[in-house]
């Protein structure tokens, strides 16, 4: 349910740069994604498609790019990708800060002027 806050705060966003750029209508908003946001493409899409009725961004394209999760190792700060027990491939210290994988945001809108 927490996807329906998320996308009205997307749709304001480009609903405002989308303003200040003197725009028509938005035909496309290209957005990036970490795998372990927790959000769900498929949710954002539907409430997207209810909440932009009656604006310029009715029937515009959503774009999701997914990021794959990294962390870097507390021990040896080696990067790494997941592996199944968040064990570092380099020292085999358990565990590391998260450094990619979490991201929610707008990368562009595009628009028709």
């Amino acid at each position: 349910m927490h996807e329906l806050a998320i996308t009205q705060s997307l749709l304001s966003i480009a609903l405002e740069h989308a303003s200040r750029a003197g725009a028509k209508r938005i035909t496309r908003i290209n957005l990036v994604i970490g795998d372990i946001s927790s959000i769900v493409d498929d949710c954002v899409q539907f409430y997207f498609d209810f909440i932009s009725k009656d604006t310029i961004a009715e029937g515009a394209t959503l774009s999701f790019k997914r990021v794959s999760p990294r962390f870097r190792c507390y021990t040896c700060g080696e990067e790494f990708a997941k592996e199944a027990d968040f064990t570092c491939p380099s020292c085999g210290a358990l565990g590391g800060e998260v450094v990619a994988g979490r991201e929610f945001f707008i990368e562009s809108i595009e628009v028709e002027t």
